[in-house]
Parts: C-alpha cells; sequence; structure tokens
C-alpha cells in the first residue's frame, strides 16, 4: 500500500527531499515574520474574491482573519519560528483539520494556483525561499489529498459481492 507521503509526492511531482527543503534552511529568520503575514493576507484576500464559488463556499464558515492568521502561525512554525500556531490552537495535525473540507486534486490546484500568485506578489521573498516553499506547498496539498481520500475510502466498505457500500454509523 502507497503511503500518503508517496502518493504526494506522485500527484505533485514533487519528490519528498525537494518538499522538505525547507527544513535546510530556516525561512522565518530568513524572511521575518511580516512576510508571513503579508503572503497570507495576499493569499487569502485572493480567495475570499475568489470568482468560483465552489471554492470560494469551502471557506464559507471561516472569517477572513482567523484563516489568516491559522495559515501565517503555522508557516511560521513550520518554517523555523516560534511554536504560534500550536501555542493557540494544539498540534497542527493537517489532515485532522482539514477533515470537514473536501480537499480534492481541483480544490488543491486551485489553492496552489492562489498561493503561487500571492507568492509572486510577495516582494520580500527572494527566489530561493520560493522554490523551496513553493515545492512544500505542492506537495503538503496533495499529501492533504491523499488523506481526503483515505477518509473518504474509510468511510465505505466493500460487500461480500466487490460493490462500495456506505459504512455503518
Amino acid at each position: 500500500m502507497q503511503s500518503l507521503q508517496d502518493k504526494a509526492s506522485e500527484w505533485s511531482g514533487v519528490k519528498r527531499e525537494d518538499a522538505f527543503a525547507i527544513d535546510e534552511v530556516n525561512l522565518f529568520q530568513k524572511l521575518g515574520l511580516q512576510t508571513f503575514v503579508n503572503l497570507s493576507t495576499k493569499f487569502y484576500n485572493r480567495v475570499y474574491d475568489e470568482e468560483e464559488e465552489w471554492f470560494r463556499s469551502i471557506f464559507g464558515n471561516s472569517k477572513k482573519e482567523d484563516a489568516i492568521q491559522n495559515q501565517y502561525e503555522f508557516f511560521v512554525q513550520r518554517m523555523g519560528g516560534p511554536p504560534l500556531y500550536s501555542q493557540r490552537k494544539g498540534h497542527p495535525a493537517l489532515i485532522g483539520r482539514h477533515r470537514p473540507f473536501p480537499v480534492t486534486h481541483r480544490a488543491a490546484e486551485r489553492w496552489l494556483h492562489h498561493m503561487q500568485l500571492a507568492l509572486d506578489e510577495t516582494p520580500d521573498i527572494d527566489a530561493d525561499s520560493k522554490v523551496r516553499m513553493t515545492n512544500f506547498f505542492r506537495h503538503t496539498a496533495f499529501f492533504l489529498v491523499a488523506g481526503d481520500e483515505m477518509k473518504n475510502q474509510n468511510q465505505q466498505t466493500q460487500c461480500k459481492h466487490g460493490i462500495q457500500q456506505p459504512a455503518a454509523p
């Protein structure tokens, strides 16, 4: 059985070692807190102005300010800074926290589209950091897709005739 990390690499086109190249450099020290705040703000401004209702609706139950804070605190923590996210919300547990949302291939690509534009609009992020972050984001987006598919498989069982049936509650 293929691991979630292996599926993420296959679907994203990003090798695991490239995805985790963010750990070779302390991007928080290099870029600073405000750069992460700016990136998350640019990203969520795009998401909340999204023309595609199906994508915008994924974020419909979140206040934009909370989404921005959650994201930049996670990025800061993951990229070498203080554990802001964990101090406020507990362990990131990305698959679990994204469980209520439809994390499909299409949604991952749309998320990545907005993140790439936000990265391009954040001048304080140098080219090397941008490559490292892009690889991490792409791999992680498809890691979440793999987790979502695993969740959906666990909600269904095979009957003796090989037909998918919903799992008992």
